[in-house]
């Protein structure tokens, strides 16, 4: 990581925007550090103001997402503040960040990724076979989750299974399996690991198991197009892996250009020959329909993968997935 010099041309402190859960924070957290580490300048405790924003998507939480208005309710609030001036940078989990962002926004950096893979919780104590991990679950097991692409997977593999809406920060999630009120929950891994909390997953899920989210596991950080301090600054902590992995993998989501009805998965990945391998999956709720490919190109085309992949997967499926 290179030493760069500080953004002379903004007034401190620098006002960093971010969702209010125990996670966002976190995030917000490790992000600050690894500026600190490239501008040692900014290592007063005084240059950075953490702003907590209240996201729709964090206000109502008995209803799925789809149902009010999507993906993009998670960063609403937090793009209007950052158009606004009243925050200089935000900080996002990349997998709740829409794929086409506001006018004058921009997604200047990505940070490096941790596990991508998902977790299946289940109550203390219960036996699981890592080769098997959904056998551990009783038949018609009620399952709380707020993700078609996990409901999709799961009920393709168990049909017999039945889920409940379940939103909320991951402590909630925990507490509804600990407390018994829902036989199982998944959840990202890399969520757990910044928290702390990795020993809460009952198994790891291999992305050949349950294929993830795309971009899950990566943070990004967006500012105003025309800041190009920031730009400069923030491309001093850039990963350039989850660079690579987070183009290809949000290519293929705006290919697809589902809805937050449609279960989409997306895991790209650096293979030993430096080239990238990409996954995509499309697939129906009630698990009745599910299609998944990859591909494998140079990292240069990374947009260029993800889009071929989107458009074969969008072809091959029935039309109604992506219906509005």
């Amino acid at each position: 990581m290179k030493t760069v010099t500080p953004p002379h041309t903004h007034g401190l402190p620098l006002k960093v925007g971010t969702r209010g859960s125990p996670l966002a924070r976190q995030q917000t957290a490790t992000f600050l550090e690894l500026l600190r580490a490239a501008c040692p300048a900014l290592g007063r405790s005084e240059v950075f103001a953490e702003h907590i924003i209240t996201t729709t998507g964090d206000t109502v939480q008995n209803r799925p997402l789809a149902e009010i208005g999507g993906k993009g309710l998670f960063a609403k609030e937090i793009h209007e503040a950052l158009a606004a001036r009243r925050i200089d940078f935000a900080v996002h989990s990349l997998k709740d960040l829409e794929t086409v962002l506001p006018e004058g926004i921009a997604l200047a950096c990505t940070l490096k990724r941790e596990d991508a893979r998902d977790v299946l919780i289940l109550p203390p104590g219960t036996a699981v076979d890592p080769a098997d991990p959904y056998g551990a679950l009783a038949n018609g097991a009620n399952i709380g989750s707020a993700s078609v692409r996990r409901q999709a997977q799961l009920k393709y593999a168990r049909p017999d299974l039945n889920f409940s809406l379940l939103r909320g920060n991951v402590g909630t999630r925990l507490a509804k399996v600990e407390n018994r009120e829902i036989d199982a929950t998944l959840l990202a891994y890399a969520g757990l690991r910044r928290l702390g909390l990795a020993d809460k997953a009952s198994v790891v899920l291999s992305t050949e198991q349950m294929v993830p989210s795309a971009c899950q596991g990566i943070v990004g950080i967006t500012v105003r197009t025309d800041d190009v301090k920031l730009h400069e600054l923030l491309a001093a902590i850039e990963d350039p892996e989850a660079k690579a992995v987070a183009t290809a993998e949000r290519a293929l989501l705006l290919a697809l250009d589902g809805s937050c009805r449609t279960p989409i998965g997306g895991y790209a990945r650096l293979m030993e020959d430096g080239s990238l391998h990409l996954t995509g999956l499309v697939a129906r709720a009630d698990g009745t329909f599910l299609l998944q490919r990859s591909a494998l190109g140079p990292v240069a085309d990374a947009a260029a993968l993800g889009r071929e992949l989107g458009r074969e997967l969008k072809l091959d499926s029935p039309a109604d997935i992506f219906a509005p």
